[in-house]
């Protein structure tokens, strides 16, 4: 295996080299701070492995199922064949694939199928970013790329869809803070994830609050 900051760099480097003109909450601006949201997580709860972590988190999105016609199967092979390339250990792109395939929230009622502490920490570093300032900007970043409406009071968000539902749901753009950002908090799986959404998530309650307030005229 080559060494492991030499893997980690020319990870970032394939990473940015393949997200480019990637949707803009999906880019590698998005890995980058999900990269940097891991490293920070593994270092405050002293565990896991910092390899795993590192590629888990950097090649989690390296082909979203969301613009490649829903297929879940396009990011894990991209990874693997990235993985074998830099003579990384059979075992570490086994683990790594099963972040790939676990992390995403997929809907209220997926179960994955897959834990590790690895897993929890990067998917923590994920759900980071989908809440608070940045997670409200990209939320109606993806909107705006779906030419989703920004909001329609007769519309509900639906809390029960089912794992395919949720990948179709077409919905305005406010009914996503429902069905996943602000369900995000109370998911979290560390303690140091827990504690950094909590003022995130109370962020978005406010903008909520606020946009309400000017969507009704009240202030």
């Amino acid at each position: 295996m080559n060494d492991i900051k030499e893997i980690v760099n020319n990870t970032i480097e394939h990473v940015k080299d393949v997200l480019q003109g990637a949707e803009g909450g999906h880019d590698f601006f998005h890995i980058e701070r999900v990269y940097k949201n891991a490293m920070k997580i593994a270092a405050q709860e002293k565990k896991g492995n910092e390899l795993v972590i590192a590629l888990g988190a950097l090649l989690h999105d390296i082909a979203d199922s969301k613009f490649h016609n829903g297929d879940e199967t396009i990011g894990p092979k991209k990874a693997s064949v990235f993985l074998e390339s830099q003579q990384v250990d059979e075992a570490t792109i086994t683990h790594v694939i099963k972040i790939i395939e676990n992390i995403s929230f997929k809907g209220g009622n997926f179960k994955q199928a897959f834990t590790s502490i690895e897993l929890d920490i990067v998917q923590d570093a994920d759900r980071l970013d989908a809440i608070g300032a940045i997670g409200i900007a990209r939320c109606f970043n993806y909107g705006g790329f779906k030419n989703r409406a920004l909001y329609n009071p007769e519309i509900k968000p639906n809390l029960n869809m089912t794992k395919e539902e949720y990948k179709k749901s077409t919905t305005p753009t406010i009914n996503h803070f429902y069905e996943k950002l602000l369900l995000l908090k109370d998911k979290m799986n560390t303690n140091s994830g827990r504690l950094m959404a909590q003022q995130r998530h109370e962020y978005m309650e406010h903008f909520l609050e606020q946009f309400y307030n000017e969507w009704n005229a009240e202030i």
